[in-house]
């Protein structure tokens, strides 16, 4: 049997109201009397109950975290940065993984809603399901501070930490034309995903910027995994006027480009050059030297949770806070165009 209030007050012979003032810092009680509860407290080796104290004080200690696939490094450092800043500020997390479903979604913030916690960072779920009525009215209804981290929901304006994925896909693009590239492709993820939709117009931007013709059968619709990034890659190469460079929307699928090529015996950037979204730390330790957009998901992370402690602490400020970052280059060769 664990131990209650009750057998504490029992022991330390004073009334639970007594135990849960001493408990909860609320109120005078002398310092003798605290003793004797700290005193049994200890021997009883008594834990509070966290669902308790919540429930007196209508709200937990606690943040929700909602992102949509948990397996992803990228989503990893999003929630380490979230980790960092909510540990500073004596916050506990609870996380979500939606497997990029609306529905599991929904059903993610309606139990954060129902556990009394005190804000939610969220990156909203990118697959080709449409944002319906319940995931609407479930937003709407949340009266919850929440962040939005790296991609928005587009029919209301929410607070959000994002990158300028438009200039990631125009910079991405103009190094490699600086580099001589004219045939230039770029694999995108579901096109329901506002950064990757974003990225591909920042990609045709650079183009026309540059007087190079925008075609189609150059750009390559991938999923985010890298199954199907792998599938593109070697089908790729059987195009008679195949791209010379590539442009690859994420860590995952850059993971299946470079697959493809190995197996297909071929060398970045000799045979493709490439381009990715998002640091990949394996490449660094098998010493492969890919050019990537950085929008350090890390500093993604804290700035959400910062921004969240900001709200929660200025409660009455209802205006939409929005903080874009700038992504940043980090070339190591092989954006390179073949002599």
């Amino acid at each position: 049997m664990s131990v209650t209030i009750s057998d504490i007050a029992k022991q330390a012979n004073v009334s639970s109201a007594t135990v849960s003032r001493v408990l909860n810092s609320s109120g005078y009680v002398k310092e003798e009397t605290k003793k004797r509860i700290l005193d049994a407290i200890k021997e009883t080796n008594y834990v509070p109950s966290a669902i308790a104290r919540s429930l007196s004080k209508s709200e937990t200690n606690t943040i929700g975290v909602i992102v949509p696939d948990i397996t992803n490094a990228y989503f990893g450092e999003i929630i380490k940065g979230i980790s960092d800043i909510a540990e500073k500020n004596n916050l506990n997390i609870i996380l979500f993984n939606t497997d990029n479903y609306l529905e599991k979604e929904i059903r993610a913030l309606k139990l954060l809603k129902e556990q009394r916690i005190k804000g939610i960072i969220m990156t909203p779920g990118f697959g080709e399901e449409k944002f319906n009525e319940s995931y609407i009215k479930t937003i709407n209804n949340l009266n919850i501070p929440i962040i939005l981290v790296s991609a928005d929901v587009k029919f209301t304006k929410l607070n959000g930490v994002f990158v300028d994925n438009i200039k990631g896909g125009f910079d991405a693009t103009n190094l490699l034309i600086k580099e001589g590239h004219t045939k230039i492709g770029i694999m995108t993820g579901l096109l329901s995903s506002e950064p990757v939709a974003d990225r591909l117009e920042g990609y045709k931007k650079a183009l026309k910027e540059n007087d190079i013709p925008f075609k189609n059968k150059y750009v390559y619709y991938g999923d985010f995994k890298l199954e199907k990034a792998y599938e593109l890659t070697k089908n790729l190469f059987e195009e008679k006027d195949h791209p010379t460079a590539l442009i690859v929307c994420s860590n995952m699928m850059t993971m299946g480009v470079i697959k493809a090529l190995k197996d297909e015996n071929r060398e970045i950037p000799k045979d493709l050059a490439i381009i990715g979204f998002d640091k990949i730390d394996f490449l660094d330790i098998v010493g492969l030297n890919i050019t990537y957009v950085e929008d350090s998901p890390i500093e993604l992370g804290k700035a959400s949770m910062n921004m969240l402690c900001d709200i929660i602490s200025n409660i009455e400020d209802e205006n939409a806070r929005r903080l874009i970052i700038a992504p940043q280059i980090i070339v190591k060769g092989s954006e390179k165009a073949h002599k």
